[in-house]
């Protein structure tokens, strides 16, 4: 089944790795599902069955000029798990973006199948500067991205993924190698869908979504993260959603999923496989080095 089709009909690509308990892999902007490649292995030979998607507008899937509003891409998320069979005991793992796509599938669907949720790196609960959340990115910041993206996206995305990837004047924590294919997932996108998802994730408040976590939710948010500064989303999701365990990587960037990625996925393993944040932290942090 490499293509799910939406209630819209828009095709969406799916790739499912081993057999088990369905875990659904929700990538970050601008990627694609192939940046959870290391997880998805990890899981599936754990006894796992990983389910990663193409975001509409992103990586195979198709490029609709609609559909890129939050309340849509739960109801995408909602299909591939329908049309996967992975309505029971499931659990949602949302990077960057991708926790917005958790968030809002807990609230308007319900959490329907779901028994677990993890945020990486997560736009939760809200990025968007106003005056009930102040400590957020200035409007004038978020315009300033769509900017560089109409005027060279190619040109903005190699400036963009060193942020990212934590890359500084005098070291890194991944080769010229990661971002070049980091780069490349990008361009695969189209423009619309890039423009509009930023606009979406930038804009949409998630805290209205918070009470409808209702599983054990695993927060994991670097430190150093300056893409998604870890003070206006995972520490503010963490007071916010009831029985939820936050780690914190000291000094990590965005990337987890590659810069911190063997510990990543052991995280990940540990919670789906024990249920840790049900039995451990709740509502504040748990501290790692």
């Amino acid at each position: 089944m490499p293509h799910v089709k939406a209630r819209d009909g828009t095709q969406l690509y799916v790739k499912q790795w081993g057999d088990g308990r369905p875990v659904i892999l929700i990538h970050g902007w601008p990627l694609s599902a192939d940046s959870w490649d290391p997880q998805a292995m990890a899981l599936a030979n754990a006894g796992f069955r990983a389910i990663a998607y193409d975001r509409r507008g992103f990586g195979r899937s198709d490029q609709p000029w609609n559909g890129y509003d939050y309340d849509t891409l739960a109801d995408d998320l909602a299909d591939v798990m329908q049309e996967t069979v992975a309505t029971g005991d499931a659990a949602l793992v949302g990077f960057s973006m991708g926790g917005g796509e958790v968030a809002r599938y807990m609230s308007r669907h319900g959490g329907k199948g779901v028994t677990r949720a993890a945020l990486v790196s997560s736009v939760v609960p809200y990025m968007l500067q106003t005056d009930d959340n102040p400590d957020g990115v200035p409007e004038a910041q978020l315009q300033q991205i769509a900017a560089g993206i109409k005027r060279d996206r190619p040109a903005f995305f190699r400036t963009f993924f060193n942020d990212f990837f934590g890359v500084g004047y005098i070291s890194s924590p991944v080769s010229d190698g990661v971002l070049d294919w980091a780069w490349g997932l990008a361009m695969q996108a189209g423009l619309r869908p890039t423009l509009a998802c930023a606009d979406a994730f930038g804009h949409t408040d998630f805290r209205p979504d918070l009470p409808a976590f209702r599983v054990p939710t695993l927060i994991i948010h670097g430190t150093g993260d300056k893409t998604v500064p870890i003070d206006i989303s995972a520490r503010q999701a963490a007071k916010h959603i009831a029985n939820a365990q936050l780690i914190e990587y000291d000094g990590a960037p965005h990337g987890l999923f590659v810069t911190e990625c063997d510990r990543l996925s052991q995280d990940l393993l540990g919670f789906l496989s024990t249920g840790a944040a049900s039995a451990g932290v709740t509502r504040e942090a748990a501290l790692t080095g």
